[in-house]
Parts: C-alpha cells; sequence; structure tokens
C-alpha cells in the first residue's frame, strides 16, 4: 500500500458525513472523521495475529507530518515485538473516572457552558462511588449498579442521559487506552432501565386560543405576558425566548446564533408586523442587552419557569405551557396547507443533511414569512372573536 498519500490541504478540506469517514494516509494511519465533524488521528496494526488500533490525537492539533512521525515511531516498536499501546496503557493506567469525564468534557467546545456544567454536575452526583476508581478497573455490574439507583427513583429519561453521558467519556477513554472497553454500551437501556409515562407538552385546541389570550390580557403587560405573546408569534422554544438579545434582531428578521439553538444550526425566525410592534413596546423600557431580562437582575434573562407560573395563574394549569405554542401553531400551519417542509423549518426541526439543511433555511424563509403573519393574524381573529 502507498504510503504519504495524503496533503494537509485535503485534511482541512474534509467533511464529515452521515458515518464515519475514514481518510487513509498508508501503514495504518489514517485520518477518521465522525459524524459530528471531529478529526482524529488513528492507525490501524495487528499485534499477536489480532487486529488492533491506536488513537495519536485530534486534527489539526496534531497535523500531518506529526502524525507520520508517530506512525513511524509505533511501526518501529512492532518491529520490535513491543505493543504500541502498552507504554500507553501503563503511563494512563491510573487516570481516574473523575478526571477523564472533567478531561473529555473540558474538550466538548461544540457544546454550551450550560450543558457541559449539567453533564458534570449529574456525573458528580449520580457516580460518586466510582469517581475515584481508574476507569480500566470499572466494570458493567458496578456502572450499572450506581445508574440503578437513578431507575429506582423513577428517573428514567434522566438515567438514560447519565449512561449517555458517560458512555461518551468511555469512548474517548479506549481511545486514549485508558480502558479497552465502554462498559456503559455495554449497558441496554431498553432492558435495563424502566419506562415512564410519556407526557407531551400541554396544548390547547384552537377553539380555546382566543379564550386563553383574552384572560392573559387580564394580566395587563407584565414581561411574562409579552414573553407568552412572542412564544406565539415566533414559534420558538422557551429557552430560546430567554436568551433573545437586541443584537440578533436585523430589521423584521431575528437570527438566533447557532450556539443557543437546540440542534446547533443559526435559526432564522421572520418576524411579523405583531411582533415587530411588541418589540417596539418591549424596546421603549428596555435597559438590558436581553429583549426579556430578569425583573431582579438585568444582565440576566428572564427565570424559566415566568411563562409557566403566569399560565398556572391564570388557570390553565396541566392544559397549556409555553411549550404548546408550537404544537398549536404546527396543527394550524398544517391544517391551513402550508408547505411541511417550510413548517419543519420553522419549527427548527433541520434535517441531519447539513446541505439540505442550509437549502431549505434559504428556500423556504419567504413561505415561512408568509406562514407566521398568517398565523398572528389568524391569533387576532381568535381574540377579536372572543371579545
Amino acid at each position: 500500500m502507498p504510503t504519504n498519500t495524503l496533503t494537509d490541504a485535503i485534511c482541512k478540506a474534509a467533511k464529515p458525513a452521515k458515518t464515519a469517514v475514514k481518510l487513509f494516509d498508508g501503514g495504518g494511519l489514517h485520518l477518521y472523521i465522525t459524524p459530528a465533524g471531529a478529526k482524529v488521528w488513528r492507525m490501524a496494526y495487528r499485534f499477536d495475529k489480532k487486529p488492533k488500533q491506536i488513537s495519536f490525537g485530534a486534527y489539526p492539533l496534531l497535523g500531518l507530518a506529526a502524525a507520520r512521525v508517530k506512525r513511524d515511531a509505533a511501526k518501529a516498536q512492532l518491529r520490535e515485538g513491543v505493543d504500541p499501546m502498552a507504554p500507553r496503557r501503563a503511563a494512563r493506567s491510573a487516570r481516574t473516572l473523575s478526571e477523564a469525564w472533567e478531561t473529555y468534557w473540558d474538550g466538548r467546545k461544540d457544546v454550551t457552558d450550560s450543558y457541559r456544567s449539567n453533564v458534570l454536575n449529574a456525573l458528580k452526583s449520580h457516580l460518586a462511588k466510582l469517581k475515584d476508581r481508574p476507569v480500566a478497573s470499572i466494570d458493567k455490574p458496578e456502572l450499572l449498579e450506581e445508574l440503578m439507583v437513578m431507575d429506582a427513583k423513577g428517573h428514567y429519561d434522566y438515567v438514560r442521559k447519565v449512561r449517555m453521558w458517560i458512555g461518551q467519556v468511555l469512548d474517548w477513554c479506549v481511545e486514549q487506552g485508558d480502558c479497552d472497553a465502554n462498559v456503559a454500551s455495554q449497558i441496554r437501556p431498553e432492558k435495563a432501565f424502566g419506562k415512564g409515562e410519556t407526557v407531551s407538552h400541554a396544548s390547547l385546541p384552537a377553539n380555546e386560543i382566543g379564550a386563553f389570550m383574552h384572560r392573559l390580557g387580564m394580566e395587563g403587560q407584565l414581561q411574562s405576558v409579552l414573553a407568552n405573546h412572542m412564544l406565539a408569534l415566533t414559534w420558538v422554544r422557551t429557552g430560546e425566548l430567554r436568551g433573545m438579545v437586541w443584537s440578533e434582531i436585523s430589521g423584521d428578521l431575528w437570527r438566533i446564533p447557532k450556539e443557543r439553538m437546540k440542534r446547533r444550526r443559526e435559526h432564522l425566525v421572520p418576524l411579523s408586523t405583531q411582533a415587530l410592534k411588541l418589540l417596539t413596546v418591549l424596546k421603549a423600557r428596555s435597559r438590558s442587552e436581553y429583549v426579556f431580562p430578569s425583573d431582579r437582575r438585568q444582565d440576566r434573562p428572564m427565570s424559566e419557569n415566568s411563562i409557566l407560573y403566569l399560565i398556572h395563574r391564570c388557570g390553565y394549569k396541566e392544559r397549556m405551557t409555553g411549550h404548546g405554542w408550537r404544537s398549536v401553531a404546527s396543527t394550524w400551519a398544517n391544517e391551513a396547507g402550508f408547505n411541511e417542509d417550510a413548517i419543519e423549518r420553522q419549527l427548527a426541526h433541520a434535517p441531519e443533511d447539513e446541505i439540505r439543511a442550509a437549502y431549505n433555511n434559504a428556500k423556504y424563509l419567504p413561505e415561512r414569512r408568509k406562514m407566521l403573519q398568517a398565523f398572528a393574524d389568524w391569533i387576532d381573529l381568535q381574540v377579536t372573536a372572543h371579545s
């Protein structure tokens, strides 16, 4: 097999796909590209007639030339009858589980700080008994025993998340040579854990929207009332609305950066005339970068429970939620005959295909603008009819 077939230009330009991609340089060395876009240098080899693999580091922190040096050094060890992974295992065998999860999640720059903090807090709280153990010493029964504590309390969704998070850490540990297997991946959630009742976000039927908006209007122009109205007009998630800042608004378009989106893609929200009017009211009394700042501190967004508490206070507990507006809007838009792809794109249910996602983002923007304006007009009609 020819060697040194890659170039820096090829490595830099390589894009992820739905499945992992391997770009071979020869001698077992290849650039492994995950569907998420991470690029890692790996070398496949055989030792004692068994196929093995060693990871050298992430690209571009470890360049092509440096990866070749590591490959050649590993080949030299193999010629001497030494497994290239042996020194690495000896040096890292003492790495504890907590050291592993701290290092791994500190390197996850593709997630927000709040997400990373939530993950680390979960691991520290629920895997405390294992945190000081060397990674290689932890087996499946021990990990499952800790996870089953959450399952016994009925935290069925959360235990699955913790298993996923620690599994990502252990995948990294396997690559680093800290352990030979990811014991978390050996735990099958559908078999190991219980299942709770599926509960969707409560949402009102269309014929009750007028009464609901009329009742909210009786609360005056409280910030939570205006925020609820803006949710209805934009179809965004509550967290995305809470983080809304004035700098994201350009004319009649709200451009939400990918860092604040669930799917890590920029999201465009056309603003109806009603939404723009609402923003004018909010801007006149604004003293913060946030469109909906906290009542107590202008440097923070409003509480995540403000909208829900308002809805409860108005007598709609367990019948409507802030997130429920997305269901109301989706049902209305489908019944009104709008394009399904335009509806899904406006709800930020983007396809996994990056090219298709970008295409839909541009192609359907005019229809999404028309759709949001029509929905805003429909809400006004419901309120008028109820008055």
